[in-house]
């Protein structure tokens, strides 16, 4: 039967090829698997898995190296990287099927966990993990940190997925910006506003902030920047989101996208938002961490060396780092579980984890990677600094979207109303429209 999915095309693989030669440096392009011991990588040879990935930076490593696992265990992939949005409709429309197409899905678990959970699509992999002749004495799944274990595992004890990567709420800034306009860096969430009035100038087309103004994209921002008044925006199975936290966390969303903000910025999702930091034309951007290896390419980047890597600061109530996460999990449907689950632990082993740090990708899942001195003695200076900022984030960490069965149409909800905001629209106004009109799917949703 033919391929759903092909093979990485020659264009995406030497895309950001100046980030990745730096793997090469490091050491990491160098095999670091092998038959060893009892183990055998090939008691899968000649299967053939289909993966699915979310387009972005990670995935980018896990194509590059794919022929590295190939080799190694003699299994064949078909991966491709699609949109988030995009992914997150297809596997819907797949796995409710009961027929994927795919063996090995990526989930971003602070949307999709609890609906893959409650439909049981992905096997429980504590058997595997038990089992000594399916995973690899290396794998040291105990070395996975406890946010993401605890991301990975469901209500009921069920492991159904291994973190790939944990992502901290940075905030971007242009170190030359600033210095250019002498302003400091803000040390709370209301200096950001006045940081970035000071930063814009519309004749030049430059601006003091950037961040995702699409909807559904954009309740992500808002949802993290609500941290800091120490509020979730759902709460014991019930929404959160007309007080005092949701409205003033609404108007410093609103303040920055409407003021000071690119035009369009309601249309932008992270990857116009990044286009307009690397470009030079925004001062600030929140975003999750997986970045700095983009930015830092000298053959799309224009704020190479430039980037200050900072923890979002403190909001008035609280100082935390919003949370997200992605993993990969193993369809219960695929006829080729085996070489599935070798696949997600070669995905997710320290190397390819390590990977993800020293190119400034990501930050992984695995709390020995942050803290190997080799790994960090081998980084640029650049990345250190990112990874400098990792460190701190990580103690202040918090998932900044609500854990609930039907997050993407929180997100849509709340998002058209946040893009309503940007464009003029009354923000306790909205804020009470949306949250009327999400309440009832919320309520049927924990009925179970």
């Amino acid at each position: 039967m033919a391929s759903t999915f092909g093979h990485p095309t020659r264009r995406g693989l030497l895309r950001n090829t100046a980030w990745l030669a730096a793997l090469g440096a490091a050491g990491l392009d160098q095999p670091a698997f092998a038959q060893t011991g009892n183990f055998d990588w090939k008691r899968f040879k000649g299967q053939h898995i289909e993966v699915a990935l979310v387009k972005g930076p990670r995935p980018d490593v896990l194509q590059r190296y794919q022929k590295e696992f190939e080799d190694l265990t003699g299994i064949s992939v078909g991966s491709e990287q699609v949109p988030e949005q995009q992914l997150r409709q297809r596997n819907m429309i797949q796995f409710a099927s009961g027929h994927p197409a795919i063996d090995v899905a990526l989930l971003s678990l602070h949307v999709e966990k609890r609906v893959f959970g409650a439909a049981k699509w992905l096997m429980d992999l504590r058997p595997y993990l038990a089992d000594p002749t399916l995973t690899s004495p290396d794998f040291a799944f105990d070395d996975f940190a406890a946010g993401g274990k605890l991301f990975s595992t469901q209500a009921d004890g069920r492991i159904d997925t291994f973190p790939l990567s944990l992502d901290y709420a940075v905030l971007y800034w242009n170190k030359e910006m600033f210095a250019a306009k002498g302003v400091a860096y803000p040390k709370t969430l209301a200096e950001i506003a006045d940081a970035a009035a000071a930063l814009t100038d519309p004749a030049k087309q430059t601006y003091g902030f950037v961040a995702r103004g699409m909807k559904n994209a954009n309740t992500y921002v808002w949802a993290c920047l609500m941290l800091g008044w120490g509020q979730d925006s759902v709460v014991d199975g019930k929404l959160n989101t007309t007080g005092p936290a949701a409205v003033q966390s609404a108007e410093l969303f609103t303040k920055l996208m409407r003021n000071y903000a690119p035009p369009g910025v309601v249309g932008f999702n992270w990857n116009e938002s990044q286009t307009s930091f690397m470009q030079g034309t925004a001062a600030m951007w929140i975003d999750s961490s997986g970045f700095a290896g983009p930015l830092e390419d000298p053959t799309h980047s224009r704020v190479v060396g430039k980037v200050g890597y900072g923890v979002i600061p403190a909001g008035p109530v609280a100082h935390a780092v919003g949370l997200t996460g992605d993993a990969l999990g193993v369809a219960a449907a695929s006829e080729h579980k085996g070489a599935a689950y070798f696949y997600i632990q070669w995905a997710t082993a320290k190397l390819n984890e390590a990977r993800f740090l020293q190119t400034g990708v990501g930050v992984g899942a695995r709390d020995s990677i942050l803290k190997d001195p080799t790994v960090l003695a081998a980084m640029t200076p650049a990345t250190r600094a990112w990874a400098q900022c990792m460190q701190e984030s990580a103690p202040l960490g918090h998932p900044c979207l609500p854990n609930i069965i039907p997050v993407t149409e929180f997100r849509d909800v709340f998002g058209i109303a946040l893009t309503n905001m940007i464009t003029g629209g009354d923000i306790a106004k909205e804020l009470a429209n949306a949250t009327a009109t999400f309440a009832p799917t919320l309520a049927k949703s924990e009925l179970g």
